[in-house]
């Protein structure tokens, strides 16, 4: 006697659900080895840096009192010691580690490291287009704001959106950097004061201000078509990291077509500038009694000297490595 439709159907999913039992305890248990060898990768490459550590203050000291011959010596192992120290970098984008303070006090001590290259790039992509897209958004918000509807709802609407925007910024800028993307110095700093200054300006808002915004929205979508222009071209030549972000400035890679976008960076500096000497005028007067005049004030003073800084840093060294080749050369 042939069995029942309805058997033969069940038979095969609990056939199927026994298969995918099994998958799931070797699945458990390949995942129980991988946090084993995690925590063993990060113990070793902390003992590594220890030892590392202990022997730079070695070499140091030996470096005083040794002859041409050793000191020759000494420098060969301290230039291995740095390369070590970046390879160790990159190892760690693909192990667990604590949270820094910020993604602490944001997300607690959860883990924020992708362990794959697709899932990475796949994140630095979102992050891109986030940018873009927020960047559009906030820069027609502003023109809207200044010539449609100029009100203080909707400028206090913008701001917030200003606010939120910056913050999520940041969290996700940290998180990529748990990653392995290197992003360095004031750039680091540069979302964290914008956000602090989206914030003030929520509570005082201002037409010079807002036109301000308009041209900074403008500059950054050029930045951004023209630094990812460049990183996908220094990528596919293996010259960047895959990870290597866009910024609100510039840096040393983007110095070929270095007069297109540098004009459009120190004007909207000295912008910044304008703004600060602006309302430090308006701070001193008499009649002012808000304190969000002079905060605004010091905060646009800060963005411009980290900005103009930072970029003058940048191409001072840029300069100067062309002429080291140059020099070469001849």
């Amino acid at each position: 006697m042939s069995k029942p439709k309805f058997q033969l159907e069940w038979e095969e999913i609990d056939a199927e659900y026994q298969q995918l039992q099994e998958s799931h305890k070797i699945y458990r248990q390949k995942l129980e080895e991988l946090t084993n060898l995690q925590a063993t990768c990060s113990n070793a490459i902390s003992k590594q840096r220890k030892c590392l550590k202990d022997l730079g203050y070695s070499l140091n000291k030996c470096a005083k009192t040794c002859d041409a011959k050793d000191l020759k010596l000494i420098t060969d192992i301290q230039t291995q010691v740095k390369d070590k120290e970046n390879v160790f970098f990159d190892m760690e984008a693909y192990l667990p580690k604590k949270n820094g303070l910020y993604l602490n006090l944001v997300l607690g001590n959860v883990n924020v490291t992708l362990l794959s290259n697709q899932a990475k790039f796949a994140y630095k992509d979102e992050y891109e287009k986030f940018k873009l897209y927020m960047t559009i958004i906030l820069m027609f918000g502003a023109i809207t704001c200044l010539f449609f509807l100029n009100c203080r709802v909707t400028d206090e609407i913008f701001n917030f959106l200003l606010v939120w925007y910056y913050c999520t910024l940041t969290i996700r800028e940290s998180i990529l950097m748990s990653n392995g993307s290197r992003i360095k110095g004031w750039w680091v700093s540069h979302h964290y004061v914008s956000t602090f200054l989206s914030g003030v300006m929520l509570t005082c808002t201002d037409d010079g201000v807002m036109l301000f915004l308009c041209s900074l929205g403008f500059v950054q979508f050029l930045q951004y078509y023209y630094q990812s222009g460049c990183l996908y071209r220094l990528r596919a030549l293996g010259e960047r990291n895959q990870l290597d972000l866009t910024v609100e400035g510039f840096q040393s890679w983007m110095w070929r077509g270095l007069t297109f976008l540098l004009p459009f960076l120190f004007f909207g500096h000295f912008w910044q500038l304008y703004n600060s000497v602006t309302l430090f005028h308006l701070a001193g007067h008499e009649d002012c009694k808000e304190w969000q005049v002079f905060m605004l004030a010091l905060t646009f003073l800060v963005l411009f000297l980290g900005n103009f800084l930072t970029t003058l840093k940048v191409v001072h060294q840029k300069i100067q490595k062309n002429k080291e080749k140059v020099s070469l050369m001849d």
